[in-house]
């Protein structure tokens, strides 16, 4: 196995009611700062709202997400879980590219072929 050079964090818990979220944040911007790079996924219908902009309720989210993107941690929201429940691109933070399941599922081959880290929140 060789050396580890990206990480690949996915979320689908809840946002509100869950650990996972700020979890998955706190270990991008770890990773990060070790010199990884670092790809989040957000999907299932639960997941993706991490991404949407304007959250009420918990302000540390929105500026956590900020943080880590300003560092470099790439964000990909899964369509499929956006359409389901009736969310488009419009209203995802800037900076978080919106991409079709296939893509996440390709993902997942490619860090698996590569013996990189995954890691599901």
């Amino acid at each position: 196995m060789g050396k580890v050079t990206k990480v690949l964090l996915l979320l689908k818990n809840m946002v509100y009611e869950s650990t996972s979220p700020l979890e998955t944040l706190r270990f991008a911007r770890y990773y990060k700062k070790k010199g990884l790079l670092v790809d989040v996924v957000l999907w299932g219908p639960m997941g993706i709202i991490l991404g949407k902009k304007n959250k009420i309720g918990r302000d540390r989210y929105e500026e956590e997400m900020i943080e880590c993107l300003e560092m470099g941690v790439k964000f990909t929201c899964c369509d499929l879980a956006a359409r389901l429940i009736g969310m488009d691109k419009s209203e995802l933070m800037e900076g978080i590219e919106m991409v079709p399941s296939n893509r996440v599922a390709e993902m997942l081959l490619q860090y698996q072929e590569q013996d990189q880290l995954i890691i599901s929140l």
